[in-house]
């Protein structure tokens, strides 16, 4: 099971980059990074309440104060993360954009496991957490360089 995870993982990331290909190509016809992204959340919306509607019944109203207040904003970072990809892709070029974000993704990752932050697990910085991230940030900058 845990391999069928770290494929899915795998394929995630590839559609992240697929996505900011057609998100840029949106922009480009709708002549708006922002107006791009109302698209694709849109069409994001309508394709996850779909599979929703399908899969599992709604949950009860008195379910939605259980979580804090900060929980309710992930989707506004989701959508920063779109429209700036628009920008970002074209100009950095699919491969140092996502090394960057990857890059970036690490170090915050590498903080929230350590103090257990946002309901993550526990899980110490080590030295082959730091070496891991110290290559992939090497890497990142290997491939932004001109």
């Amino acid at each position: 099971m845990r391999y069928l995870g770290l494929l899915w993982a795998v394929l995630v990331g590839m559609g992240l980059t697929v996505q900011v290909g057609m998100n840029a190509t949106a922009s480009r016809a709708l002549k708006s990074p922002l107006w791009a992204s109302v698209a694709s959340f849109v069409i994001g919306l309508c394709a996850l309440a779909v599979v929703a509607a399908l899969t599992q019944a709604v949950p009860p109203r008195a379910s939605f104060s259980g979580a804090p207040v900060w929980a309710w904003f992930g989707g506004a970072l989701g959508a920063a993360y779109v429209a700036s990809t628009i920008v970002l892709g074209p100009m950095l070029g699919a491969t140092s954009m996502s090394a960057l974000v990857v890059a970036g993704q690490l170090a915050a990752a590498l903080i929230v496991d350590h103090f257990g932050l946002l309901g993550f697990p526990e899980q110490s910085v080590t030295i082959a957490r730091l070496t891991g991230a110290a290559l992939l940030v090497a890497g990142a900058a290997l491939v932004v360089r001109p």
